[in-house]
């Protein structure tokens, strides 16, 4: 399993936001002569999550460039002072155009100083004292890959660490031994070089990286044209595209997916969970003896293991780690058979939602010893721990829930995750959470 190699990005990014709209509400308290409106903080900061969503605002990556930021920033004004116009103007007269102008002013000057700090201090952080480092090697030897090398090197403010740089292969067990090193070094990101690699190379890497987690991205020939349905980011002036272009490793949509997961895990737990819980404790231990909940490991995003809840349905036993549920199993309790035909005994796993380890829409996690068994199986299995497991998913909604009885059944669930993962939206979210409910109200033939 990969080391923590001191990322502590993911804190960072809802850290800076969450100071971001303490800073506008604050600000109006003190500009717009002590107003102290609920409404209309609840109107700045809707308005600010949306606009910072819409230009992208969150999207600074440790290659985003100066400019870009302040771009960033300037987008950001023009749409926060006209909603500001907009509502003040309608809805509080007595609050004139220039204090208006002046908050705006106040609110993004503030803002845009305090992401400059944290933009600069994470460049001194990885130059000086070495960390929130990216493990990357690169393969080729044309005049991009060369670039790219100089790139890393000169620009350590960028926490690049290349640990290895090849220029090619002779055959594919040479080539094999070289990845297996680079997934011994912890290496997350793999470049390879389109123009001076054969077809052999690039397909057994595109095979490896898919199986071992690692992030592959591509630096373009000389003679590809630059499409513009591909996602091109800038190293300097180099440009390089990812193989697997995941929506949810966007900073704005993976906050918008969480934002949607804690407030939809919120609800079930308080107004569902709350009176459920205490009703499932006095039936699951009327009829067995043991804990209401059963607990288990299961991988989730980047194969970190956490512990997955959901109701006991079955009788204590010691294979339950080992061994999938199937029909008419002897271990499956009465109210059991009840729950899992529901889906009841998914519904504590909204308390994994809610912590920040599963998400409500995702790849259904499986136990550890079945994720390294298909691991070794099934071609691009562990693709799917790219993003966050689900409590539903594309797959089972598509016909594929529950017990694995073929190789077929495991093989169409991983092209479905593929699938949602390069194509998720928050509309498919939603569409996959109503099939959900409408399949556990119908009920479903593997549901046991």
């Amino acid at each position: 399993m990969r080391k923590n190699i001191g990322r502590y990005s993911k804190y960072i990014r809802p850290f800076t936001m969450l100071m971001d709209l303490v800073l506008i509400n604050v600000i109006a308290n003190f500009v717009l002569h002590g107003m102290n409106d609920r409404l209309y903080h609840l109107f700045i900061t809707l308005v600010w999550l949306g606009i910072t969503y819409y230009v992208q605002f969150y999207e600074v990556y440790r290659y985003t460039k100066i400019t870009d930021v302040i771009s960033k920033i300037f987008r950001l004004y023009v749409g926060f002072v006209i909603l500001n116009f907009a509502y003040l103007g309608f809805f509080v007269h007595k609050v004139d155009n220039f204090s208006i102008l002046k908050y705006t002013i106040i609110s993004v000057l503030a803002v845009g100083i305090f992401k400059f700090g944290v933009f600069f201090m994470l460049r001194k952080y990885r130059s000086v004292y070495k960390g929130n480092l990216r493990i990357t090697a690169i393969i080729g030897n044309d005049y991009l890959s060369k670039q790219l090398v100089r790139f890393f090197n000169d620009n350590d403010q960028y926490g690049y660490n290349l640990v290895s740089k090849t220029d090619g292969f002779a055959n594919k067990d040479e080539l094999m031994r070289y990845l297996h090193s680079l997934k011994a070094q912890h290496v997350e990101e793999l470049y390879c070089s389109l123009e001076s690699l054969p077809t052999f190379v690039i397909e057994n890497v595109i095979g490896f990286t898919d199986n071992h987690l690692i992030r592959l991205k591509f630096l373009p020939s000389k003679n590809e044209v630059l499409v513009r349905s591909k996602k091109y980011d800038y190293y300097g002036v180099i440009p390089v595209y990812a193989y697997r272009q995941i929506p949810l490793e966007s900073r704005s949509n993976f906050a918008l997916k969480r934002l949607f997961d804690i407030l939809f895990s919120s609800l079930v737990i308080v107004f569902v969970l709350s009176w459920l819980t205490p009703l499932m404790s006095f039936l699951i231990k009327r009829e067995s003896n043991g804990p209401v909940f059963f607990k288990q490991k299961r991988n989730g995003l980047d194969y970190k293991e956490f512990m997955c809840y959901k109701f006991r349905s079955m009788h204590i036993n010691e294979i339950a780690d080992l061994e999938q549920v199937s029909k008419n199993d002897p271990r499956i309790t009465e109210i059991g058979k009840f729950i899992r035909k529901t889906s009841i005994d998914e519904l504590p796993q909204f308390y994994n939602v809610f912590l920040g380890d599963m998400s409500v829409v995702g790849p259904r996690p499986h136990m550890v010893s079945h994720t390294e068994m298909y691991a070794k199986s099934i071609d691009k299995f562990m693709v799917r721990h790219f993003i966050k497991p689900g409590i539903t998913g594309l797959a089972q909604t598509s016909g594929y829930r529950g017990e694995v009885e073929t190789q077929r059944d495991i093989i169409n669930r991983v092209r479905y995750d593929i699938f949602y993962l390069e194509n998720w939206s928050l509309l498919l979210d939603i569409k996959i959470i109503f099939l959900t409910v409408y399949n556990a109200v119908k009920g479903e033939k593997k549901a046991y």
